[in-house]
């Protein structure tokens, strides 16, 4: 069996509006409107919006094509110069000091 609790909450007059519409034009309970739209917005948690996802795919749109295209040893090469740059301190070492 489901325990349930009776709680008070203050809301304002365009969300009570909205909550007894929901509930007349579904045929339900306020607090089944309620528990369901908790329910949904729980699900969305660390979900992106469709806004943030529009604006994340118009960004990858825009800076794909700007990736340079380099052969895969030329893109090698650098990656290892870069990690042998960072290991020894810094881009004008050229060995490895100890730590």
């Amino acid at each position: 069996m489901v325990t349930k609790t009776k709680i008070t909450f203050t809301l304002d007059e365009q969300t009570i509006a909205r909550l007894n519409d929901s509930a007349q034009r579904l045929g339900i309970p306020k607090s089944a409107v309620v528990r369901e739209a908790i329910g949904d917005y729980h699900a969305r948690i660390g979900k992106m919006s469709e806004v943030e996802r529009r604006r994340m795919l118009a960004d990858f749109d825009r800076l794909v094509p700007k990736i340079p295209l380099r052969p895969l040893e030329q893109v090698k090469r650098e990656l290892a110069g870069i990690t042998k740059a960072r290991r020894c301190g810094g881009r004008k070492c050229t060995e490895r000091h100890p730590l």
